[in-house]
């Protein structure tokens, strides 16, 4: 019996094509997409022109100047993200068949998530799984969503950007209280009594990537417009240690979780800023994609921190 078209596409398809496919519209760049793939350069584009030729349809506009995803090509990226995302799904839940708990858990976390109920959801879930393995790896709550939806982490946790994604579960974990800080270079480092006006001015600020209007810190980014801090923002970082360090050393004005900065203000490296009353607050989020195939220790690790 002969297939039909669609069938015979997915039997005749070099997957290597859809591979460098993917690799080129992350990059948005041929000869960037070549580096990472340890190819040269008309290898890439060849492959490019077959899978373009295969599928039938245009997937790429291009220039000197400009690249740009056609519609057929955001579509095609978005389906062979889900495809390699279900095969990177393979040795965890192999690992995972078996009477005892194995098998991977790679938990994608925005900088900022510094909270003793997942450091307990983690020393409960390696007291009673020690075979399972843990990745964690440290993003933008973007970012976090993203690998996620993408099933390229067995769950995020992170703050909620404007929209939620409506492929994915949300699940309010714990809500922490941002304020501003200085450091020991900084002129009012040590003044008490200050109100949000002595802010005013211009003063420069360090922040996070993700200090944004439309982002997960929307409410730290709506109280620094307050403040009228500097719109120039002098350093940014996904990562909390760097925002931190920012800070300590003289750059800025940033915003830090309480409960993270308390042992800086005791060890004299952070002195705290107004507001006092009414911190902005973010909620963060456990993130699930429901389509995500889980082995037997991503779901006792989401079982964990679900409580």
């Amino acid at each position: 019996m002969s297939l039909h078209r669609p069938e015979r596409l997915v039997w005749d398809l070099d997957w290597n094509l859809l591979r460098s496919f993917v690799v080129i519209a992350e990059v948005k760049s041929i000869t960037r997409a070549a580096e990472r793939l340890n190819l040269k350069q008309p290898s890439v584009s060849n492959a490019l022109r077959r899978l373009e030729d295969r599928i039938g349809q245009r997937l790429v506009e291009r220039d000197a100047t400009h690249f740009e995803l056609t519609e057929v090509g955001k579509l095609l990226y978005e389906q062979s993200i889900e495809v390699f995302g279900a095969i990177s799904q393979l040795p965890q839940l192999v690992r995972g068949v078996g009477d005892d708990v194995t098998g991977h858990v790679t938990i994608s976390v925005a900088s900022h998530i510094i909270s003793p109920i997942f450091d307990q959801a983690l020393a409960l879930f390696h007291e009673q799984h020690p075979r399972a393995t843990l990745t964690i790896n440290v993003s933008a709550s973007t970012e976090v969503a993203r690998l996620v939806r993408e099933k390229r982490a067995s769950f995020g946790l992170g703050g909620l950007v404007s929209n939620r994604d409506p492929a994915l579960d949300y699940t309010m974990v714990y809500r922490e209280f941002f304020g501003f800080f200085c450091g020991p270079r900084h002129r009012m480092f040590g003044q008490s009594g200050l109100t949000l006006a002595d802010l005013k001015g211009g003063e420069p600020s360090v922040s996070f990537q993700t200090d944004h209007i439309a982002d997960a810190l929307r409410p730290v980014a709506l109280l620094r417009s307050e403040a009228r801090l500097s719109p120039e923002v002098v350093g940014t970082s996904s990562s909390l240690e760097e925002v931190r360090r920012m800070i300590i050393t003289g750059l800025g004005i940033g915003p830090l979780p309480l409960h993270v900065a308390r042992r800086e203000i005791d060890d004299g490296l952070l002195w705290r800023l107004p507001p006092y009353e009414n911190p902005p607050a973010i909620d963060v989020f456990l993130i699930h994609n429901p389509e995500t195939n889980l082995n037997k220790a991503e779901k006792a690790m989401l079982a964990g921190l679900k409580g």
